[in-house]
């Protein structure tokens, strides 16, 4: 699965960027409006550092505007994905910048019944939200599981599942498990995978035992 961190901080994303951790980025215009930064210079500089796609959301909700702003985030770098509301003139976009060549992210995606609609589309990427749905007591890792069957009984169907509202490592575990193509996921849970217990007390037992032997290895 790749890695993708959902953010717009730029030293989170260096600091990520240089363990080769990650594969992309996403960012939404909450994220966005939290950095504080001018949006196209924000997305230019986030670019230069990953080379995978960069997920830029447009701010228009219409057939028209969806596909004016689209086309101006795509020349800001060539690894932009645009990223585009699930709905009807959503996917109209999604068509029309497809066509272009242009990465697309279809986003808020609760449904199997529009993550296909997205794939007719010709979307690069369908984001389903996880998170959002567990909040409302539904399992968020069903809907994966629902596009990952639809997805893999139609070849022609090449949309990539980008698990989005990814909020803690068991939610990345299934994510994983179920064959999501991608997990976007905040900075302080990409990290967190990396933490067990057992690891933490193994690795005090073995320093404890080397400090007893009263050896150097420089």
């Amino acid at each position: 699965m790749k890695f993708f961190v959902d953010t717009a901080d730029v030293a989170e994303i260096k600091e990520l960027a240089a363990l080769g951790l990650l594969d992309g980025v996403t960012t939404n215009p909450s994220l966005v409006a939290k950095a504080g930064r001018d949006f196209k210079g924000l997305i230019a500089e986030i670019c230069e550092i990953v080379p995978g796609p960069v997920s830029a959301e447009v701010a228009a909700t219409d057939y028209e505007g969806m596909l004016s702003e689209g086309r101006i985030l795509a020349k800001i770098a060539k690894n932009v994905t645009v990223k585009v509301p699930l709905t009807w003139d959503g996917l109209k976009a999604c068509r029309a910048l497809t066509g272009d060549g242009t990465m697309v992210n279809v986003t808020l995606c609760f449904s199997a019944n529009q993550a296909l609609l997205a794939a007719k589309a010709g979307a690069t990427f369908i984001s389903p939200f996880v998170g959002r749905l567990d909040d409302i007591s539904l399992d968020g890792s069903d809907l994966l599981r629902e596009i990952r069957v639809i997805y893999d009984n139609y070849d022609d169907l090449t949309t990539q599942i980008l698990a989005a509202s990814l909020r803690t490592v068991n939610h990345v575990k299934e994510a994983a498990l179920i064959g999501a193509d991608v997990g976007t996921v905040p900075p302080g849970v990409l990290k967190a995978l990396v933490k067990h217990p057992l690891t933490d007390k193994g690795l005090e037992m073995f320093l404890a035992d080397w400090k007893k032997t009263g050896q150097k290895i420089a």
